[in-house]
């Protein structure tokens, strides 16, 4: 034995003890006793140490369990002093372990105000009639962030005394978002079914159960307190429609497979009912098989085909003596009627009208497609539609026809047909199309005659614009056309706009220098209502004027930066937006610009974008200046003096060789404008027939 682990004590009435003998058995006796009581101290210890362990092991089980179930213990007293609170509890109330148990007032700080009243109530009951909890509540974390918790407590008794009041709390915050929006679906469901009168049901074959939903009574015109039966379904199946019914019933049951059926209730009060119930069979995991379907009050709906039917009837016998072609048809497209006209006409019969190919019998092959997409545009739209296109008669020829499609509705406004007419515009199209050839022929004419009737002279420099002009017209390419101030760059791009394809649609003249740099956007592409301070209505700008036809925008250079920058778009993706509008509207316009600055240096000095100038330099023009053709000087004088003298009614008839080598000597720095108001003064100012 190592060390003193007690006394072991003997005595005896013999004056002789302890003898040699029981010396040693008294040796023996103590050793064996302090061996004895060291094993019974091992053996403790050792039990000791196994049940801390297991006691380790089962709060490790429990903060485990509680942590993977979001739910916290605590306990406190009946003086409401918290003496145990959970790890998973400091987490899911946001509280810091390290500062300790909060206070029972430290809990109701958290507490959501308008649920604090009633906790703190519900903890006083609790403390005062020894009673536990079961409420639900909300919290607002240190965090911000709300969660909803459920807590569960009871009390705890010794010799009939409550000592403590112990429970669970349990973060409950998903379920309930998941309950919520349940109860928001099912919400939604009800009033889908409400409003299209349509309600479900499931019925387990092997149980025989019925489950309706609430829109399913209000059908049947059951008590919502009722169980649903296949007896109280067919008490309602009106007597005629009761076999069929019954029938349904049968073979479902046997072959459990889907089903379709429409048939009548007679209701209590003698009115009846139209329905369409439609099923579809499933299997469990047991292999058992139940039905899940919707049932849907046609009512309405039969009576509208009723009446329509009459209708249609009555309509028949009108249409018939109609000139034009009449087609009835269903909401989608399927033909049901056509009148006498229409079958006179083509040569078919009803059931030839009605068929799939009627309209790649009848259309002829350059109008099929247009027609069909107009159609079907139409029908998916639920609009009217028209479109022009040519008929084939029974004799093979074929005649212009215009033809509409229009929705007939109901009162509800449901689409129930579609009366199509086509009306013969053979006379009037061909009336346009002779018009249409002698106005393109006359305007060929005019166009040889008056192409460059403004630009005149015959000199070597002159000739060269004009080879250009007649190159690029046909084109659709951007045009740069650079000159002096008073060189004519209008009437060049004028020319390119009269030779081009879009000769007949708007030519539009822009003086970029002119408007003032905050409504140059505005004019050129428009404004919305209330974009800046006056614009009190929608403006179209100069890009939707010119649609189709050529914008001519002169001095170019002069375009602020940020407009440089939309007309660079305009130019790339052929679309642009109005001022303060977000929508795009798409430009088919031919661009051509003028300019009288030196854009390189506008380039190099930053004041004009060097990708804008790339765009428009596509086709570059350059005016010579009028003292670079001074051999077209004489025949300009005339022209100019010709063209004043008859507007202020006198006869001039020549210009002194004096004054015309002046002329032509001068240098003329505004060029052709230049000359032409001096033309113009002198013509006032003369009064003789000798300019």
């Amino acid at each position: 034995v190592q060390g003193r682990v007690g006394i072991f004590v003997a005595a005896s009435r013999r004056s002789e003890f302890p003898t040699e003998t029981e010396r040693l058995l008294l040796q023996v006796a103590t050793n064996q006793a302090a061996i004895a009581l060291q094993e019974a101290r091992r053996i403790v210890q050792w039990v000791q140490e196994q049940m801390t362990q297991e006691l380790r092991r089962s709060a490790f089980y429990l903060a485990e369990g509680q942590r993977l179930a979001h739910s916290g213990s605590w306990s406190f007293t009946p003086t409401l002093i918290c003496d145990y609170w959970s790890q998973e509890l400091y987490q899911i109330l946001g509280f810091d372990p390290a500062k300790g148990i909060p206070t029972i007032a430290d809990y109701l700080h958290i507490v959501h105000p308008e649920d604090r009243e009633v906790v703190e109530g519900t903890i006083n009951q609790m403390v005062a009639e020894g009673i536990g909890c079961d409420v639900k509540k909300r919290i607002i974390r240190a965090d911000g962030e709300l969660r909803v918790i459920r807590c569960v407590g009871t009390p705890v008794h010794e010799n009939g005394v409550v000592t403590r009041f112990i429970g669970t709390l349990m973060d409950i915050t998903d379920q309930e978002r998941l309950t919520q929006e349940l109860r928001r679906r099912e919400a939604y469901l009800a009033e889908a079914q409400r409003l299209s009168q349509t309600g479900s049901f499931g019925w387990n074959l092997s149980s025989g159960e019925i489950l309706w939903s609430e829109e399913t009574f209000r059908i049947f015109e059951y008590d919502r307190a009722t169980n649903p039966t296949l007896q109280l379904v067919l008490q309602r199946v009106h007597p005629e429609d009761k076999a069929l019914v019954q029938q349904l019933i049968d073979r479902a049951s046997q072959d459990g497979k889907d089903f379709d059926l429409e048939y009548r209730l007679l209701m209590p009060g003698g009115s009846i009912k139209h329905l369409h119930v439609v099923a579809h069979a499933i299997r469990d995991e047991l292999g058992q098989i139940e039905f899940v379907g919707a049932v849907t009050d046609i009512t309405a709906t039969k009576r509208a085909e009723r009446r329509i039917q009459q209708d249609e009837r009555e309509l028949r016998q009108l249409i018939d003596f109609v000139p034009q072609h009449i087609l009835v048809a269903r909401p989608d497209g399927t033909r049901l009627y056509a009148n006498q006209g229409t079958l006179e006409y083509h040569g078919m019969t009803l059931q030839e009208v009605q068929a799939e190919d009627f309209y790649a019998r009848v259309l002829h092959p350059d109008d099929l497609r247009r027609v069909l997409d107009e159609r079907q545009g139409g029908i998916s739209s639920g609009t009217s539609w028209e479109a022009e296109a040519r008929l084939l008669r029974k004799d093979g020829k074929y005649r212009w026809f215009l033809i509409r499609s229009n929705p007939l509705r109901d009162e509800q406004g449901r689409i129930v047909r579609r009366c199509i007419t086509a009306t013969d515009i053979d006379d009037r199209k061909q009336a346009e199309e002779k018009v249409q050839r002698e106005n393109v022929a006359l305007r060929e004419e005019i166009d040889k005659a008056s192409m460059f009737e403004e630009i005149v002279g015959s000199s070597e420099a002159l000739r060269k614009v004009l080879l250009q002009v007649a190159k690029v017209a046909p084109t659709d390419s951007t045009v740069l056309i650079m000159g002096e101030t008073g060189t004519g760059k209008e009437l060049i791009a004028r020319a390119i706009h009269k030779r081009s394809r879009r000769s007949s649609r708007a030519f539009v003249s822009v003086n970029c220098a002119a408007i003032p740099q905050s409504l140059i956007a505005s004019e050129l592409f428009g404004h919305e209502k209330g974009a800046f301070t006056g614009a009190l209505q929608r403006r179209l700008g100069r890009f939707e004027l010119a649609e189709g036809g050529t914008i001519f925008l002169d001095e170019i250079g002069d375009l602020p930066g940020d407009t440089q920058n939309t007309l660079l778009r305009v130019l790339q993706e052929r679309e642009f937006e109005r001022v303060g509008g977000t929508q795009s509207i798409r430009a088919d316009v031919r661009v051509i610009a003028a300019t009288n600055r030196d854009l390189k240096s506008a380039m190099a000095n930053g004041s004009f974008r060097r990708d804008l100038f790339y765009r428009l330099n596509v086709f570059p023009i350059e005016i010579p200046s009028l003292r670079e053709r001074q051999e077209d000087i004489p025949v300009l004088v005339k022209y100019f003096m010709d063209r004043y003298a008859s507007k202020a009614g006198k006869t001039i008839r020549g210009v002194n060789k004096k004054s015309l080598e002046l002329l032509q000597s001068y240098p003329w720095p505004g060029n052709i404008r230049e000359l032409q108001n001096v033309i113009e003064r002198s013509v006032i100012v003369c009064e003789t027939e000798n300019l």
